[in-house]
């Protein structure tokens, strides 16, 4: 039997995989699948079973599957056709008699959050299909601030439509190690776990944070949404990207991914990484 990683060669998976390692799973029970060749043989190399992998392939699907006792679904990224990818990997999951993992977002079925939408329809697909299933609603990865950050460094400015909004966020590798305990553990099926970091953020305080290890004084320029959307066009964003950004941040203003209960937490058995560490990772990776 094995356990079935699909977008392993993405930094998530990849960390999962390090994680059940770090777990003592034997490797060649351990099956990476993705699309990155270069990737995937990255992953070869410590030991795993690579397996191309393409949610539009059935065929690679059922190859990689074949023996799966555990499949972790990491959510696609192919906006528009995520819902039918995700059909694809559930189908293929309950031909191969194996329960499922998925990575969601907060409060999926009922959040007005941009990327709510395809996740509940995911998460319908799930209830329909009969499996042995959990749900791991991850929050915000905080390095998805990472460029944010490194601008701020150098510009001493962060440009927000975000407000006093805050964002349970943790660092990738906690909600990573939160997917190797649930592939590792029955303890969690049929369950829905809302992940997120212990202490939620703001952008007054990501700018306080970056001012106090960097040295450098950051400041916060608060936009309206649609100023926002015109400012970073005017950086030669398109319109969807900007649309998307600026309305991220007006879901943040509305508290939409303000919420954690120490969840992520417990399942991992320690603190989440706190915003400070992962601050200070990217600007010092060295210190």
């Amino acid at each position: 039997m094995s356990i079935v990683i699909t977008g392993a060669t993405g930094h998530l998976g990849r960390k999962v995989v390090e994680h059940l390692l770090a777990r003592n799973v034997d490797p060649s029970t351990i099956v990476a699948g993705g699309r990155n060749g270069d990737a995937l043989a990255s992953l070869a190399s410590l030991g795993v079973r690579t397996a191309r992998l393409d949610y539009e392939d059935h065929a690679s699907l059922d190859a990689a599957f074949v023996g799966a006792e555990r499949v972790l679904l990491i959510s696609g990224t192919d906006v528009g056709q995520r819902v039918t990818q995700h059909q694809a990997v559930i189908d293929a999951a309950g031909r191969a008699g194996a329960s499922l993992i998925y990575t969601s977002a907060p409060q999926a079925s009922t959040s007005a959050l941009v990327l709510a939408p395809d996740h509940k329809a995911t998460e319908e697909l799930l209830e329909k299909s009969g499996l042995t299933l959990t749900v791991l609603r991850n929050n915000w990865y905080t390095e998805n601030y990472s460029d944010t950050i490194r601008q701020a460094v150098s510009t001493g400015s962060i440009m927000t439509s975000a407000g006093s909004g805050k964002v349970a966020s943790a660092a990738r590798t906690d909600y990573a190690e939160a997917a190797a305990v649930v592939l590792l553990s029955s303890a969690y099926d049929g369950e829905i776990l809302e992940l997120g970091g212990d202490a939620p953020w703001d952008v007054e305080e990501l700018a306080a944070t970056i001012s106090a290890i960097s040295g450098n004084h950051v400041t916060v320029n608060q936009l309206t949404t649609d100023e926002h959307s015109a400012a970073l066009k005017g950086f030669g964003l398109d319109d969807g990207t900007a649309g998307f950004v600026s309305a991220l941040d007006a879901n943040i203003a509305a508290g939409l991914l303000a919420e954690s209960d120490g969840t992520l937490s417990r399942v991992i058995g320690r603190a989440t990484t706190t915003l400070r560490q992962s601050v200070g990772k990217l600007i010092m990776p060295t210190g």
